[in-house]
């Protein structure tokens, strides 16, 4: 791989890790605010608002520039929602405005594979920032647990007394400068040299291209394939952020910090299948592991019999290895028929658009289950089922548009 995508990485890593670090403390704060349980959930619901409220706008915003300098717009934006948050705003409205700069970073972040690295290498590649991605989640949450133990707290509270008014603002303020660093990396994320198309002003001629971008990409028989696997991945892995925070503490009887450690056990394992991923599965072959999601849904069920933390930590790397497995195939293979058919930009935007329609839809079911008072074991199990049932369906669609058109020759025509 060539010095840039190095670049490109780095830049992901410390946005991503400064990302999930500030959800942890957002939900120590939402709980000394003695907030209701179902804010919790409506943290991720917040962030992740921009993306389907903006999905017309961020793609071509992101194809109208060169993407570091998108990244680095659309980081400044994270280090202001930050701000807000030490400033006293409310922790969801704060997450909201972090929100909206991940929205616009995303089809950068992603789109710009696409323009600098051939397809061949686009599981690599994939499979390395998707690894690193969740390397990010596994420290950020790790970083977040530690931060908000009593002890550190207590310990930050000592050391930066003279600065700052409190043990949050500190931590605040620490997880600030990884935004910063962040921003350090965008300003040497390469020129791909690619022609950029000049932003229409007019929104009804955006919202336009959007839908017909949407259409095209759900019509294409290999494009809503990956586009319903990596919708139903990232809507059910947000709300597993959740389950797992709360089958920790109801079956084994940790606290949010030792939960949040508990959930980067997961992101553990997603690394190890996307690693896997990346050095054993072909773009051509990346339909074929759709049945590991099948299998990750049934898994995921099993948890509610665990209370001993070893056994709860393989069957996190489990499920994690199953979703990184089938995930960043999936991921390459909707990239680039997305490539061929629209441009990087515009196809990141609709995937997003999807991919966060379902946290919204997700996670808003989870909120409401939880507000509702209905059994975390219950909500597991229908969790999975639902996974594994959706997997399926999908698994069928697919060797139905097999018997109608060729998947292979489809990575290379551009007409369909």
């Amino acid at each position: 791989m060539p010095l840039g995508f190095y670049i490109i990485m780095a830049a992901q890593f410390f946005s991503a890790l400064a990302d999930n670090a500030l959800l942890i403390v957002a939900i120590s704060i939402l709980r000394d605010m003695a907030a209701p349980a179902e804010y919790e959930p409506l943290l991720k619901l917040f962030f992740t608002l921009s993306y389907v409220l903006l999905a017309a706008f961020v793609g071509a915003f992101a194809d109208s520039m060169p993407k570091w300098r998108v990244m680095l717009i659309s980081n400044t934006v994270k280090i202001g929602g930050c701000l807000l948050l030490f400033m006293g705003a409310h922790p969801l409205f704060a997450y909201a405005v972090i929100g909206l700069g991940a929205a616009a970073y995303s089809p950068a972040k992603y789109g710009i594979l696409t323009e600098y690295l051939p397809h061949r290498l686009l599981v690599v590649a994939n499979g390395w920032i998707e690894g690193l991605t969740v390397g990010a989640i596994i420290l950020g949450t790790v970083i977040g647990g530690v931060l908000i133990h009593p002890h550190s707290a207590a310990w930050l509270a000592d050391v930066a007394a003279p600065v700052f008014p409190s043990s949050i603002s500190a931590i605040i303020a620490l997880i600030g400068l990884l935004y910063v660093i962040a921003a350090i990396f965008n300003l040497y994320v390469p020129n791909t040299g690619v022609d950029h198309k000049p932003l229409k002003r007019n929104p009804f001629y955006l919202f336009h291209d959007f839908n017909h971008c949407l259409k095209l990409l759900w019509r294409d028989k290999l494009g809503q394939i990956s586009l319903s696997v990596t919708t139903l991945f990232w809507g059910a892995g947000a709300t597993l952020q959740f389950i797992v925070i709360k089958w920790a503490e109801h079956n084994l009887g940790f606290d949010l910090s030792q939960a949040s450690m508990l959930q980067g056990v997961v992101a553990i394992g997603v690394a190890i299948g996307s690693v896997l991923a990346a050095r054993f599965v072909r773009l051509r072959g990346a339909v074929g592991v759709i049945p590991l999601g099948i299998a990750m849904g049934m898994v995921v069920t099993l948890i509610i019999f665990v209370t001993t933390v070893p056994l709860a930590m393989i069957m996190m790397i489990l499920v994690g290895g199953l979703a990184g497995f089938f995930v960043v195939p999936m991921n390459a293979l909707l990239q680039h028929r997305g490539h061929i058919l629209m441009g990087a930009g515009h196809s990141i935007a609709v995937q997003n658009f999807n991919e966060n329609l379902s946290i919204l839809v997700m996670t808003g079911l989870y909120a409401l289950l939880i507000m509702i008072g209905l059994s975390i074991k219950v909500v597991i199990v229908m969790f999975g089922l639902f996974v594994a049932g959706t997997m399926f369906m999908i698994k069928r669609r697919h060797a139905a548009n097999q018997r109608e058109f060729d998947s292979v020759a489809l990575l290379d025509d551009t007409r369909h």
